[in-house]
């Protein structure tokens, strides 16, 4: 489709309840109107639930999330925003 941007952004956990605390938060600070997508992410060769980090997923097709403020802003639950 031309025109239609899929932009996306993953900042990465490192527990179920630190994502959802920040999937809940980022409605707040960034007015995101769409629920995140959280997605549990096993690391490799490992089966344990305890060793999986989790993955929030948001979409911005107007590309108005600034990269540098969601870095900061996963650094708040220790973790990290993906680039693509």
């Amino acid at each position: 489709m031309a025109g239609v941007s899929d932009v996306r952004h993953v900042l990465v956990l490192p527990d179920r309840d630190s994502a959802e605390e920040a999937a809940q938060a980022l409605g707040v600070r960034f007015g995101i109107r769409e629920e995140p997508q959280l997605v549990r992410d096993a690391l490799a060769g490992e089966d344990d639930a305890e060793d999986a980090q989790w993955l929030v997923v948001l979409r911005d097709e107007e590309e108005r999330l600034d990269p540098g403020e969601l870095d900061e802003f996963a650094a708040q639950w220790d973790g990290w925003r993906e680039e693509p």
